[in-house]
């Protein structure tokens, strides 16, 4: 088990026992490392400070106990912002009709890169459209994968925060 999916396993109970969901974990640097953790509350209202230091406080000392990480780092708490990464299955079909920029680990006709209107999963595919084109993309075989700033996003992140 790598270190970022123990971290998970550790902190994503305790998250969900406090009202938020873990969006991401992630660990970078050698020498001075990072560990970042990305959550949203569970009833999708916009995350403060506060939140944070919360998330912050509590993992801490579950990371103290179990010391997953070798040496010190800095530990970030954060939301996962406008323009959030999308990393589960379930991203995919709940910011569905919005864009976004997916990367692959390989090509996939000719191609690493593609964008477009998420459309929703199917199984295990991820639909995308952009423009006549229609792709449908393994989840197993995205790199990387966020929203893009439009303002379509900014207009339904307007109405879900009132």
């Amino acid at each position: 088990m790598q270190k970022e999916e123990r971290i998970e396993t550790l902190i994503e109970p305790v998250l969900g026992a406090m009202g938020y969901e873990l969006v991401r974990v992630q660990l970078s640097g050698e020498s001075s490392a990072t560990l970042q953790v990305m959550a949203e509350r569970t009833d999708r209202a916009a995350m403060t400070v506060d939140d944070c230091s919360k998330i912050s406080r509590e993992i801490s000392a579950i990371l103290d106990v179990d010391d997953p990480i070798d040496g010190s780092y800095a530990l970030e708490v954060s939301s996962p912002g406008i323009d959030r990464p999308l990393v589960k299955l379930a991203d995919f079909e709940r910011f569905a009709g919005f864009d976004a920029r997916i990367d692959l680990n390989k090509d996939m006709s000719g191609q690493r890169r593609f964008r477009g209107r998420l459309e929703g999963v199917a199984g295990d595919l991820v639909e995308l459209q952009n423009g006549d084109q229609r792709y449908r993309l393994r989840f197993d075989e995205i790199r990387r994968a966020k929203l893009l700033l439009t303002d379509e996003l900014l207009a339904a992140t307007a109405v879900s925060e009132e």
